[in-house]
């Protein structure tokens, strides 16, 4: 691996298409001219970077300079520029390893320890060099290559610090809340200990399918991780051996200092004697239980990463506004903290600076078109024939989106299909919105949606009651600056979505967002013309063939009037 400080990074590679993206950064394929070698650049752009998140590019790059093994995405090239900054990784295109276990058409207890095998041979190796990860979770665990056999791959080490020897301190609160160790979450000093608990969490799920921690609320969440309250319910556990629940709860000892460490874990008989003590049985309830697993945790991951993409969002509309727009407030940055199953990744720093937050949602290409002239809802901007997805994978820019659909005119139809259905779908939802049509509204909502929005001031709220009360309540609503519907005026309204981005998280989940310009006469102002914008997310889920809105998240407006230009907006969901 090389450092180049003069080298300019055209005069090595050449760059071809973005495989993800990020707040600060692009992550593209590209080919090593000497070699013909395919690899994918993580391309920085250093100029909107402050000093603490340059300070955390070095950290990365030091670390993934120094951690050179087959079980790890190795970081071939660091290229310094005047703007940018590229580093070089493998190019990794297997997917995620639990992904892959789900598609199996043989999976057993063998083959889980085989697994966390590959997964401790990465993180004793980054023990060894001083580093812990401290983001170990199944997002990170990547295969090399589609091919039967292929190594996993620890990645994403933008969370990884650096430690001497046998060292425990407070780095800070960082990780991913269902895979957190007892000391993070008391906030007790930590070292590698904490990767060996993230493991332990691993281990479970690779056997049953589900998390040993669970609970809808966060403090119970943490209360059972601190107090180590997990068990082997039956039937699921009564098939596993005796020797995988021995590695479990050496991992999962809520004592540090007495939990197995990285080395030891490698030499247990379950590990380095599989053929003789794991069973061969094929474990089909636990494929079964880890497809539910992966599809709720991308459900609910959306769910909250959206939350930190829609701040990413570019302001541009006919008002044409300067960039500083409305965004989302540190107080969002602390709402991600409530999160108990999602992949979102917490640490203390990014919360206290939310503008540091990097966000793997890609954001597409900005299009240009007209109004529609009807006062209904009007989508501008549509990208649906951009499906984005590939399951080439680098680093923490990774978002895997489905296979590559550049060989299918057929699949790329029907993903465009699916797209422009999602965005139908929410054109309903914000008609009957400003219809005051609240029987529309339910057929298009869970009855257990949830939702974060100006009005519930910072709260999550679920349910159906907190939006029912603005459609009941509408004739007393006057004139609003943004949605708050009142049928005298909806005549007056024009909605128009723009800009929509549409990720299809399988067949049956899909998730949505955009910006929400809303046009109206405020009769407070002698009818003078206004206009207000939301960023909105939402999470659309398929049950028994019908689609429904679960999640909405939607920002506090941003307003224009005529001629005053101030004006306090909020809108109905």
């Amino acid at each position: 691996m090389a450092m180049n400080a003069t080298t300019r990074f055209s005069d090595n590679y050449e760059l071809k298409e973005e495989l993800g993206k990020g707040a600060f950064s692009i992550v593209r394929r590209c080919v090593q001219k000497s070699t013909g070698l395919e690899f994918a650049a993580k391309i920085i752009n250093t100029k909107k970077l402050s000093a603490r998140d340059f300070q955390k590019l070095e950290r990365e790059a030091r670390i993934c300079r120094k951690l050179q093994h087959p079980n790890i995405v190795r970081l071939h090239d660091s290229i310094q520029e005047e703007n940018f900054h590229y580093l070089v990784f493998d190019l990794v295109t297997g997917g995620e390893l639990f992904e892959d276990i789900v598609a199996r058409e043989f999976y057993s207890e063998a083959d889980a320890s085989h697994c966390i095998q590959q997964i401790l041979e990465s993180v004793n190796h980054c023990h060894t060099n001083g580093v812990v990860h401290r983001d170990l979770k199944p997002e990170n665990l990547l295969l090399a290559s589609k091919a039967k056999g292929a190594a996993v791959k620890l990645a994403d080490f933008g969370l990884a610090i650096e430690v001497q020897g046998e060292q425990q301190a407070w780095f800070g609160f960082a990780g991913t809340p269902g895979y957190l160790s007892p000391e993070v979450l008391k906030k007790e000093p930590y070292g590698k200990p904490v990767d060996i608990w993230a493991c332990g969490v691993i281990l479970y799920i690779l056997l049953v399918g589900y998390p040993p921690f669970w609970d809808e609320d966060q403090h119970r969440l943490y209360a059972q991780i601190k107090s180590g309250a997990y068990d082997y319910p039956s039937p699921e556990w009564d098939t596993v051996t005796a020797e995988a629940k021995n590695l479990i709860n050496l991992m999962l000892t809520v004592n540090p200092n007495k939990r197995i460490t990285a080395s030891d874990a490698l030499k247990h008989p379950w590990i380095c004697q599989r053929e003789r003590v794991a069973s061969m049985m094929h474990r089909q309830e636990t494929v079964d239980c880890l497809k539910k697993f992966n599809a709720r945790r991308k459900l609910k991951g959306a769910i909250l990463t959206t939350m930190l993409a829609t701040r990413n969002f570019s302001s541009r509309s006919i008002v044409n506004k300067k960039e500083n727009t409305t965004s989302l407030t540190s107080g969002s940055g602390s709402q991600v903290k409530e999160s108990t199953d999602s992949s979102t990744t917490l640490e203390d720093d990014d919360v206290k600076d939310s503008s540091s937050t990097e966000s793997p949602r890609k954001t597409g290409t900005t299009k240009t078109s007209g109004f529609s002239d009807k006062r209904t809802v009007t989508v501008v901007m549509r990208d649906v024939a951009n499906n984005n997805n590939n399951d080439f994978l680098c680093c923490e820019d990774k978002q895997r989106s489905g296979t590559p659909s550049t060989s299918s005119v057929v699949m790329a139809t029907s993903l465009s299909a699916k797209k422009a259905e999602i965005i139908k779908l929410t054109e309903n939802i914000i008609e009957s919105i400003n219809n005051g049509d609240l029987e529309q509204y339910t057929k298009l909502a869970d009855p257990h949606m949830t939702a974060f929005e100006p009005e519930s001031v910072g709260n999550l709220v679920a349910g159906m009651d907190f939006h029912k009360f603005y459609f009941e309540n509408n004739a007393m609503t006057t004139t609003s600056a943004a949605g708050k519907f009142n049928n005298s005026a909806s005549s007056g309204r024009n909605t128009t979505i723009l800009n929509p981005h549409v990720h299809l998280l399988g067949d049956d989940a899909a998730v949505i967002a955009f910006i929400r310009l809303t046009q109206f006469f405020d009769k407070n102002l002698s009818g003078t013309p206004a206009t207000t914008q939301h960023e909105e997310t939402r999470i659309w889920h398929r049950k028994d063939g019908k689609w429904q809105m679960v999640h909405v998240h939607r920002s506090a407006s941003s307003s224009a009037k005529w001629p005053v230009a101030n004006s306090n907006a909020s809108s109905l969901n």
